[in-house]
């Protein structure tokens, strides 16, 4: 009897190693995923054609993922071309889903990712930079200087999720003690940083 629990405990060891768990994009089984009968415009978008500036204060971001194209669905990838005017920034935040990859065309920028053990990584980027925020970490990008900035970013998942932590903390219903505990400030404080305009 020994023998045979032994033999059964080791095909549970076994068979919970050898488990997946599928924690990014699916893999697709085909060269790609797309509808009977398209043509060589299937793989095009012009998503980025006549873009424009939402805000003067924050960066405008134009997704282009499988939802704005079609063609990405199932290939693990997504980009966007955010646009941020002189002294705009993309408030801190995290791709839960997706390490961002940023190559700046034009203007310059002021980036920073803090890890978690708390320690804060900051840049000043140029045309031409190439910038790496690892998926999950908190990150953010300023336009410190006087002309509008443009960059092409990429990511490594097909929806990497955006955690804009001013909204999810402040725009959310978390009770108040909760926020006013958990940054150690009063109620005027935490009233003034729920009424601030951000997005």
């Amino acid at each position: 009897m020994d023998h045979i629990a032994l033999f059964g405990a080791l095909i549970v060891v076994i068979g919970l190693s050898s488990s997946e768990v599928q924690a990014s994009d699916p893999e697709l089984t085909v060269d790609f995923a797309a509808p009977p009968g398209i043509d060589g415009s299937f793989f095009r978008s012009v998503r980025l054609e006549n873009v424009t500036i939402d805000s003067p204060y924050l960066a405008t971001v134009t997704p282009i993922n499988q939802f704005s194209f079609p063609a990405l669905f199932g290939l693990g990838i997504s980009s966007a071309l955010v646009q941020y005017p002189a002294g705009a920034l993309d408030v801190p935040h995290t791709h839960p889903r997706g390490t961002e990859l940023l190559f700046l065309i034009e203007g310059s920028l002021d980036v920073g990712i803090v890890d978690t053990t708390g320690k804060l990584f900051t840049a000043s980027i140029n045309p031409g930079d190439l910038y790496v925020f690892p998926k999950g970490l908190v990150h953010f990008q300023i336009n410190r200087g006087e002309t509008l900035a443009k960059a092409v970013v990429s990511f490594s998942s097909s929806n990497p999720g955006t955690v804009k932590l001013p909204i999810n903390l402040f725009k959310t219903d978390i009770p108040d003690y909760v926020l006013m505990k958990s940054f150690g400030v009063g109620k005027a404080v935490l009233t003034s940083l729920k009424n601030a305009e951000v997005s």
